[in-house]
């Protein structure tokens, strides 16, 4: 059974076709910005590690892990960003939290763009990277609560898993991006060029990103806080809703572990354990993040129609069988090129039909009141356990042990356990209104 947080049950508010398709419109633009800042990070860590985490004579491998627990750190504030985003956004309006964490995470993005490395300030240079990371974790946060909130709040009868996919598919999008981005760069500059100046124009490119997202959402209409309850209609259950989180956790966790070992990990994964070269690695992450694009919005339409469980649930359990084998076929240097990309494209579409419905089914879990503060909890608390740690755990876990298949390992684990949390769902939850 499903276990969600008791609050009022109101009829569904009549919303204008312009409306909602303006919600959708300036809830997905700001997630693709957040996505592709943290796609090119993760795409860009060897570069990174070796401009910000590696003093001379310093071990590339040590750089690596430093890099990617700067990742992971930020990663952790994103619980943060989405308690205090999420707690203004039921309380004062979901327009304005949204419009305060675009312009947080742009400024913070374009900033590390700009940053001297530990060449030109020594170790103030990794500091200050770290303190924008953070920025961009607290914004983060706060962005997927408030984003699928108005998104899914705004979706016709019968849509709002469609709806909601948006979200996911623009973070497919902006994966891809970041993806495109650095494999232009790559193969228009030399690597003296890439590390010396050529990894900063993708953070530099997200200003006139985030100054079209902010547009767009200045022009949201305004609505009620949506925590504004008449006295003694409803009282709060803090219980509830932390039992709901946790829950909320557990049938996201395969998402968050499997999207960012395939979709981002993946790069510094094949370049620092199987030696392959920059270019091949991001093209078979381009691979993964095409099939994972393909997938989220199908995913997200069939779960409108036959309910978020099932398709969940298919997405975590294919994802759990074919995780150790398309490790091992990706190990095999004679391995057909066409079978690799195949499973590639395999392995990504498993991560979207997790990701499709998921953000209508994490706004299900929660009434209006607080919609914002849990679904963002829930999210924020799974991305930083499982997903902000994967590159540090797999890269670490690599040097340590010498098992080339801990990524694969990693990411089965996380898909088995989500698929037994996906089972409390009940059947009918997509077709229920939205409290």
């Amino acid at each position: 059974m499903s276990t969600p947080v008791p609050g009022p049950v109101r009829p569904p508010a009549t919303v204008r076709p312009d409306d909602a398709r303006r919600a959708l419109v300036a809830g997905s633009v700001g997630n693709f910005v957040e996505w592709y800042e943290f796609g090119i990070y993760g795409y860009f860590a060897t570069v990174i590690a070796a401009r910000f985490f590696t003093p001379a004579g310093g071990s590339e491998v040590e750089g690596l892990v430093k890099a990617y627990a700067s990742f992971a750190l930020a990663f952790f504030f994103r619980p943060v960003g989405a308690a205090v985003f999420g707690r203004f956004g039921d309380r004062v309006g979901r327009r304005p939290a949204l419009v305060l964490v675009v312009c947080l995470m742009t400024g913070a993005t374009a900033s590390i763009g700009l940053l001297p490395t530990y060449a030109s300030i020594g170790a103030a240079a990794p500091w200050l990277l770290t303190l924008l990371r953070i920025l961009q974790g607290l914004s983060a946060g706060g962005e997927f609560g408030g984003a699928v909130s108005i998104m899914t709040e705004s979706a016709p009868p019968g849509r709002r898993g469609l709806y909601g996919a948006w979200q996911s598919f623009t973070v497919a999008l902006g994966l891809l991006a970041g993806a495109a981005v650095a494999v232009v760069l790559a193969s228009v500059l030399t690597p003296s060029q890439l590390h010396g100046w050529g990894w900063r124009v993708p953070f530099l490119l997200t200003l006139p990103l985030g100054l079209l997202a902010l547009r767009l959402r200045l022009r949201l209409p305004a609505e009620e806080p949506a925590a504004r309850v008449r006295p003694g209609r409803t009282r709060r259950r803090p219980g509830e809703t932390a039992r709901a989180v946790v829950l909320g956790v557990g049938r996201v966790m395969g998402w968050s572990a499997a999207g960012y070992t395939f979709l981002v990990v993946l790069p510094s994964y094949l370049q620092s354990t199987l030696g392959t070269s920059f270019q091949r690695a991001l093209l078979g992450t381009v691979l993964a993040n095409l099939g994972f694009a393909a997938s989220i919005l199908p995913a997200g339409k069939l779960s409108d129609r036959i309910g978020r469980r099932a398709v969940m649930a298919a997405g975590a359990l294919l994802v759990a069988a074919l995780a150790l084998p398309l490790l091992h076929l990706l190990q095999d240097p004679g391995g057909p090129a066409y079978l690799k990309g195949a499973a590639l494209l395999a392995a990504g579409a498993g991560v979207g039909l997790m990701a499709g419905p998921g953000p209508a089914m994490l706004a299900e879990m929660f009434p209006a009141r607080v919609r914002c503060t849990g679904l963002g909890l829930a999210y924020a608390l799974s991305n930083a356990v499982f997903s902000g740690c994967a590159g540090l755990i797999i890269t670490e876990v690599v040097e340590r042990t010498g098992n080339v298949d801990v990524p694969g390992y990693y990411a089965a684990t996380t898909c088995a356990v989500s698929a037994v949390a996906l089972l409390t769902l009940r059947g009918d939850d997509h077709e229920r209104a939205l409290r």
